[in-house]
């Protein structure tokens, strides 16, 4: 209860500090230090007091003060260590603030990487800027900021708003970069790496500066397939123009989400830079379009509390599977909405927490949301629906708003009865599976779904002429890999027919389905199955290679060497082949020193945590006493990503269950840095 008191106590005091103050703009030079993992700064604030206060307050975690001065005269000041209270020098009307600060950020500023290979980057929501920046975490000041970051030259620097400036210092630049207008805190940032750009102009003339690592520039044409045309598209579906003067993405590496809506400048996940190939298995499109939308949704219109929180997540999630529709078609569209579906209807039979309340869990506010904006189009007509939402945005642009803001808007084109909406969908933790899926029949490929779902329990003899002619129809792939799952259990002598066709529809993904659930494979599915290994995926080509191995051990060197001409173009495949390479028996022993070197280096923090996780996982499985291996282990429990971090502390408790693992963990300790060890003995 403590908890949830002191944070409505906060949010209190900025409601009250905001009728009194207007924070109107703020100019920063700040200058991250990787060596150290700290940042100093400059900063100045223009500020209006409307009505005399007793405080002034600028959120500030742990942060040390100097040179606090109000209109030019030094002031006396207060850190609770929380926050920089101002109490002194200020006066009604205009006021300028200045003062000098460093800090080393245990949230919120992230340093990554090692030696030459790093990169530094910010990630403000949930954690708030104010670890780097003394700013606000009350959403409702907005303020328009402009910020210089100042680091060694050989680097690239990406923040919001437009570069207007850069300078030379020695080996030191300076980067300047302007919004033009306010914004929250939280959605300022800045990232710091080895990045190379290639901007492309939207139809409607914003510049689109498209960024990744120097040696990731090969897969720009899978990363950012279809950025264009989704940028097109959100602008003519919203009816409102894109608000910023520039638009940029940049993958950094080890991020904690899937990606994060900075205004003007969306940070994402290094895990979604692709090629060909890997673009099958996981690709950025949705990710793309969701943090895009929330440009309009959640930048230029801001929930006022977390309480109304769907109105960001609810809209961009709902918004990027429209961009998904018009990229894949509606088939593809309806199948997501599906698959939503199910995922709700089950949560909804434990989770209690509706939309509207701040504890509401991310599936409620993303899903559930989208859902509730499908369901309200489709009552009220996409038109009027696509009327309110312009009318929504323009009225309330650079503000922050309540879901009522919005319903009122719905009243304004129709006479749908959003009251019980807000009963119904919103106020209540119930899921309507039966009115969504009245909706989701509409579409041919979903109806045929549920009628194939149906036939579960039905004997096989009784299906096979439906399931014969839906294999060689048109129907949406997820007809046809339901086919496959329902086979799973089915004798092959009974299934072979339909495995055929399911190969021959060349569908990944039902292609795929027949490598998951195919385990033993006889002699006369060989060579069909073989040809997995040639799909364009590498999700495919895993399972294929593992399960040919198993199946035909004789035939293992021939696998091993087809897949290792292909297997560096994806570390997440080279991992495995390392491991069937390293555990066979036909594997040369000098050969088996190389493969177990390049391993172990998969396992550094010159690598992407979910790269360093696999290569952990079977480096220990195959030698759990290397020292480098296990000095990699203790490094990754510093990890910023908490899976990554909360996997490698559960490694190492295990370990230290079994054998002699506390003298080898004991013994790293003169060769680890001080963190490391802190680290270390904390799970002693």
């Amino acid at each position: 209860m403590r908890y949830f008191f002191i944070l409505f106590f906060s949010i209190s005091i900025f409601g009250q500090q905001n009728s009194k103050v207007d924070f109107t703009k703020c100019n920063a030079i700040v200058k991250p230090n990787f060596s150290e993992k700290s940042i100093l700064g400059n900063v100045s604030y223009s500020f209006k007091v409307n009505s005399m206060l007793d405080t002034i307050r600028i959120d500030a975690v742990k942060m040390n003060f100097d040179e606090v001065k109000i209109n030019n005269k030094v002031v006396n000041f207060k850190n609770s260590g929380r926050q920089l209270l101002l109490f002194e020098g200020f006066k009604k009307g205009s006021n300028k603030l200045t003062f000098s600060y460093n800090a080393t950020p245990k949230q919120a500023l992230y340093f990554v990487g090692k030696n030459e290979n790093f990169q530094i980057w910010t990630q403000g929501q949930g954690k708030y800027t104010s670890h780097w920046l003394p700013s606000f975490d009350d959403v409702n000041e907005k303020i328009v900021f402009g910020l210089e970051i100042v680091f060694e030259k050989e680097k690239n620097v990406i923040s919001n708003g437009k570069l207007t400036k850069s300078s030379l210092n020695g080996n030191l630049k300076t980067w300047t970069f302007q919004m033009k207008q306010a914004m929250s805190s939280y959605l300022l940032m800045f990232a710091i790496g080895d990045f190379q750009s290639k901007t492309i102009k939207s139809k409607s003339g914003i510049p689109l500066d498209l960024y990744l690592e120097k040696e990731d520039f090969s897969k720009f044409d899978y990363t950012y397939i279809y950025t264009k045309e989704i940028f097109y598209f959100l602008e003519a579906q919203i009816g409102v123009k894109y608000p910023w003067q520039i638009y940029k993405q940049v993958p950094v590496r080890d991020f904690l989400y899937a990606g994060m809506e900075n205004t003007s400048a969306t940070i994402f996940s290094r895990d979604f830079v692709v090629d060909s190939i890997a673009y099958n298995d996981r690709n950025y499109v949705n990710v793309n379009a969701h943090e895009l939308a929330h440009q309009w949704f959640g930048d230029l219109v801001t929930a006022k509390s977390s309480k109304h929180h769907w109105l960001q997540e609810g809209f961009a999630t709902y918004y990027a599977l429209l961009a998904e529709k018009h990229v894949f078609g509606e088939d593809y569209f309806y199948d997501k909405l599906y698959e939503n579906a199910l995922q709700l209807e089950e949560a909804s039979k434990a989770d209690l927490i509706p939309i509207l309340n701040e504890k509401a869990s991310s599936l409620t506010f993303y899903q559930k949301g989208a859902m509730a904006l499908f369901y309200l189009e489709n009552q009220i007509g996409e038109k009027n629906f696509r009327k309110a939402v312009k009318s929504y945005l323009k009225k309330f642009k650079f503000k922050n708003v309540e879901t009522d803001d919005f319903l009122n808007e719905i009243k304004k084109v129709s006479d749908f009865d959003t009251d019980k909406f807000k009963i119904d969908w919103l106020e209540s933790s119930k899921f309507e599976i039966k009115i969504i899926n009245e909706l989701l029949i509409k579409n041919k490929s979903i109806e045929k779904l549920l009628e194939i779902k149906k036939l579960q329990k039905t004997v096989l003899k009784y299906k096979k002429e439906v399931f014969e002619a839906i294999l060689k129809s048109d129907y949406h792939t997820n007809c046809k890999e339901e086919i496959v799952y329902q086979l799973e259990n089915e004798k092959f002598e009974d299934k072979s027919k339909f495995l055929q066709l399911a190969m021959q529809t060349n569908d990944l993904k039902v292609r795929q389905a027949v490598a998951k659930t195919l385990i033993d494979i006889p002699l006369e599915f060989k060579v069909d199955y073989e040809l997995l290994l040639n799909d364009a995926s590498y999700i495919t080509k895993k399972f294929a290679l593992t399960i040919l191995i198993k199946s035909f051990p004789d035939d293992e060197t021939n696998y091993l060497e087809k897949a290792n001409r292909f297997s560096k173009s994806n570390l997440d495949f080279r991992i495995l082949f390392l491991e069937l390479f390293i555990s066979s028996k036909n594997t040369k022993e000098a050969t088996k020193v190389s493969y177990w070197e390049e391993l172990k280096s998969y396992t550094s923090a010159s690598y992407e945590n979910t790269i360093r996780q696999e290569a952990l996982t079977i480096a220990l499985a195959l030698n759990s006493e290397d020292t480098q291996v296990l000095k990699n282990l203790v490094n990754g429990t510093l990890s910023p990503k908490w899976q990554f971090s909360k996997f490698c502390k559960d490694k190492i408790r295990m370990l230290l269950q079994c054998g002699d693992y506390f003298s080898l963990f004991n013994s790293l300790m003169n060769t680890i840095t001080t963190d490391e060890k802190n680290s270390l003995n904390k799970l002693f």
